[in-house]
């Protein structure tokens, strides 16, 4: 036992940990190894990350040495943790608010000029609190970046928008594509900047809280994204006629709407994350995220034991009457759509099949392809981002599974864009940027 002891207080010093690259883009993977500890040492291996809003992360897993002592995380299984088995990148889709941080708490980089920091530990054996108190084997910090080298990011006002353009390295010209979050605002760059990243010139466009409907107190109407459009055609370095639109939740109602309804926009392709087509179409709407209050029904309102709301049967079930769903029918370009069938925030799993069920009467049913995902939720993101199964409403998603959707769903987006924006040849940028 004392023998045992000393060992393990002087393997402090012989202890080596690697992360390679240490600097990568987001949705690159990493290897972390473990070397120089005695066979069948247990050890845990720890991520420590601090967000710009000053909220501290972490993630952890328990290893056993092998009998050459050593831990590699792309190959030997978790036994615990905040994720079990062989995950390669579970120190980062896992990663959670410490103990003690206030609830609701999503991950999100603001800056994506600077990289996500994150330090990769190693301690004895298998903790699972109090990390602070002790003195790691080892540490090593690994930058994660959302905007490769070489990557130009431009703030856009002109035509009274609030939207930032990346573009990437080289001199183009380079296809385009408008980028669309959903229902909770405001600026959000990182997944525009990491498809910049990989030859697509991106915008991010804000068009729930932009300066022009702080200024006057009204939502936007379709024109703005028409206006988005038009900035994307008319840039010197992207090629006017090869422009898709990427929307996640309101997002996907609006580039569904503007694909099939716009005069103005001719998209070479769209895709469509956890959102629906069920939207009114006539009227006098001004902006697809009335629709909210257009379907309310408070009855069919539910609230989980945590009572977070679930919203997804406001639009169940699926209605029938045209007037109250887009008519994809009429849809004249590729479109990818990407479900988590335990979305509890939208119809998502629903809305794809009677898109499917509408563009096989119409006989367009080749442009579809549907990307369905068991037990993953409703915020589908760039790969290895934490799930967030809740804010208050509840998006539901399987930890695990919801990770699985991000990783394939991304890499199959990237092709899905890349066939459809460049048909095979590439001028002016690489396939993918690594840093």
């Amino acid at each position: 036992i004392f023998f045992y002891n000393c060992t393990i207080s002087t393997a402090r010093c012989c202890v080596k940990l690697s992360v390679h690259p240490s600097r990568g883009l987001m949705d690159e993977k990493f290897t972390v190894l473990v070397q120089n500890v005695l066979p069948g040492f247990q050890l845990t291996v720890y991520a420590f990350y601090k967000c710009e809003g000053g909220y501290s992360w972490e993630a952890f897993a328990h290893y056993t040495a092998s009998a050459t002592g050593a831990v590699n995380v792309s190959e030997d299984p978790s036994r615990g943790g905040t994720y079990s088995g062989v995950e390669p990148m579970g120190l980062m889709w896992s990663l959670r608010p410490v103990p003690g941080s206030k609830s609701g708490l999503r991950m999100r980089k603001m800056n994506v000029q600077t990289p996500m920091e994150v330090t990769i530990s190693v301690y004895q054996g298998h903790l699972t609190e109090g990390f602070v108190d002790q003195v790691p084997l080892a540490a090593v910090v690994v930058e994660r970046w959302y905007m490769a080298p070489g990557v130009r990011r431009i703030p856009i006002t002109e035509g009274g928008l609030t939207a930032t353009l990346f573009l990437p390295s080289g001199p183009g010209p380079f296809p385009g594509l408008l980028d669309l979050w959903g229902g909770g605002g405001k600026l959000v760059e990182y997944r525009a900047a990491l498809l910049a990243s990989h030859g697509i010139a991106a915008m991010a466009l804000d068009y729930l809280t932009p300066q022009i409907t702080k200024e006057t107190g009204k939502m936007v109407d379709y024109e703005y994204f028409e206006a988005a459009y038009r900035v994307l055609e008319q840039h010197p370095q992207i090629l006017g006629s090869r422009i898709a639109m990427l929307g996640l939740s309101f997002g996907t109602s609006v580039t569904l709407r503007m694909a099939v309804y716009s005069q103005v926009i001719k998209l070479r392709c769209a895709v469509c994350i956890s959102g629906s087509h069920v939207q009114p179409i006539d009227g006098s709407h001004l902006f697809v995220f009335s629709l909210l209050s257009f379907f309310s029904n408070a009855d069919k309102t539910r609230f989980n034991e945590e009572q977070h709301v679930i919203w997804r049967d406001l639009l169940m079930p699926i209605p029938t009457d045209a007037s109250l769903k887009v008519d994809v029918g009429r849809l004249r370009c590729p479109l990818l759509l990407v479900v988590g069938e335990d979305d509890q925030n939208w119809p998502s799993y629903e809305s794809a099949m009677d898109m499917k069920e509408m563009m096989q009467r119409a006989g367009n049913e080749h442009l579809l392809t549907v990307l369905s995902y068991p037990n993953a939720g409703h915020l589908i993101e760039p790969p290895f981002t934490p799930s967030a199964r809740a804010i208050m409403v509840l998006w539901g998603g399987e930890p695990v599974a919801h990770s699985v959707a991000q990783e394939d769903s991304w890499r199959k987006t990237l092709v899905f864009l890349r066939v459809n924006l460049y048909g095979g040849s590439q001028p002016g940028a690489a396939a993918s940027s690594h840093l």
